[in-house]
């Protein structure tokens, strides 16, 4: 059982890297061996079933400021193919694509059997051999069969001359790269909720509001990121049945996933509700809701633009009972409004993940990968691709535009080896 190249993995990067190496290079012998029974899962659930296959963001040096790990190692494959080469390639093979509001682009069917189809189709066409409960035990380097790899499963042995390793966050492989040579950065949870028990937003599951977020220690210091910046992120904000989520919550888990890891997900979420005004532009507003709102009661007006609940329970944490009226809040009051709306303080205990995605932070080293060719520097002829390396993105369809640019790298670097 020789082949040109064999894939391992049967999942988005796996099948993008296969499907362009047996475009480019029709004449080679390509395998793709998936340990699961069936191939693309993720891809299946993705979206909540439609699949957000990519952003759209069309501007590499853009594009790159969503992800936490990899943003400089993916400027270079991004300006070779980026977001807008994606939504190409699947129009070319009539599966076109919409863009939401959010910038999140999907199938039009809203149906992520259309990627999967379009992806089993492209094999099929190409000759792609596919192996399902396929499972690597070991991976060796060899001379055998005129081949650069020899791969044991429990299908009996596989040699190729190009290997590329696909398997998205799978601890095993990462045990073998390990075995062959490759330094693993421990993997540790990225895009997660945030678990709170507090009676300010307990019940108010799906209230939200544009926010402004900051991360500290138990000992309230701030939380410092990888890259030495304050933890802190700003935009919608969703309160949940256990805590907090929305883009601003899953940005911070996805930049300090290490080191929230390392508090054990133990820490302090400051929230400011009104990050458009400032604390004296606060007070003057409610100042003049004293004067001209004087006779009402507090809880039946609004001087900002909060959710009505969410304003409720800012109010009576800040001591103003619901039969108050304006002209008799004093100025402590006051003073506790202001600090509630501006720098609310929330203990988080726990995470939960974020609905159907599991992206991990870690995974191969990216000093050991040539970008250019996404070849492993410890041994030649073998490519790495997708969530296999240290590469993660935050929400919304940037992990899936890692894995085809991925994909595509490593079979330009094979299609154009003339050694075959």
């Amino acid at each position: 059982m020789v082949f040109d190249a064999i894939i391992v993995g049967g999942g988005a990067a796996g099948f993008f890297t296969a499907i362009q190496i047996a475009t480019l290079r029709p004449e080679l012998k390509v395998l793709i061996l998936e340990r699961g029974k069936e191939v693309l899962t993720k891809v299946k659930i993705s979206g909540g079933g439609r699949c957000n296959v990519t952003h759209a963001e069309f501007v590499p040096n853009e594009l790159v400021k969503a992800y936490p790990r990899g943003e400089k190692e993916l400027k270079g494959p991004f300006h070779a193919f980026c977001s807008g080469d994606m939504v190409a390639f699947f129009e070319e093979r009539g599966v076109p694509l919409k863009i939401e509001e959010d910038g999140r682009m999907f199938p039009e069917s809203d149906s992520s059997q259309s990627i999967i189809d379009c992806f089993l189709n492209e094999t099929e066409h190409l000759g792609v051999k596919i192996n399902t409960n396929c499972s690597v035990k070991s991976i060796t380097k060899t001379e055998q069969k005129g081949a650069s790899w020899q791969l044991e499963t429990q299908q009996g042995d596989f040699y190729c001359n190009y290997l590329a390793i696909a398997t998205g966050s799978n601890p095993k492989m990462w045990n073998q790269l390990k075995m062959l040579g490759h330094t693993i950065v421990s993997p540790v949870p990225s895009l997660f909720t945030f678990n709170i028990k507090d009676k300010r937003i307990n019940g108010l599951m799906g209230v939200a509001s544009h926010a402004e977020v900051k991360l500290f220690d138990k000992n309230h210091t701030s939380i410092k990121l990888e890259d030495g910046k304050k933890a802190m992120a700003s935009g919608p904000l969703l309160i949940t049945h256990w805590g907090m989520s929305g883009p601003a919550i899953l940005k911070l888990s996805a930049w300090g996933a290490r080191e929230l890891h390392q508090l054990n997900y133990q820490f302090v979420v400051q929230v400011n509700w009104l990050p458009q005004y400032d604390e004296e532009e606060i007070l003057l507003v409610i100042e003049q809701a004293k004067t001209s709102e004087a006779k009402k009661i507090v809880f039946n007006t609004r001087p900002f633009d909060l959710p009505k609940r969410l304003w409720f329970r800012l109010l009576e944490a800040s001591g103003i009972h619901q039969q108050q009226k304006w002209a008799e809040v004093g100025k402590q009051a006051i003073r506790k409004l202001i600090q509630e709306l501006t720098a609310a303080k929330f203990l988080v205990n726990g995470k939960s993940t974020f609905k159907e995605e599991f992206v991990t932070a870690g995974g191969v080293d990216l000093k050991e990968i040539n970008f250019r060719t996404y070849e492993s520097k410890v041994y030649k002829n073998l490519f790495l691709a997708g969530e296999v390396l240290n590469i993660d993105a935050v929400t919304g369809g940037y992990n899936f535009q890692n894995a085809w640019t991925g994909g595509y790298m490593v079979a330009q670097a094979i299609a154009e080896n003339t050694s075959i």
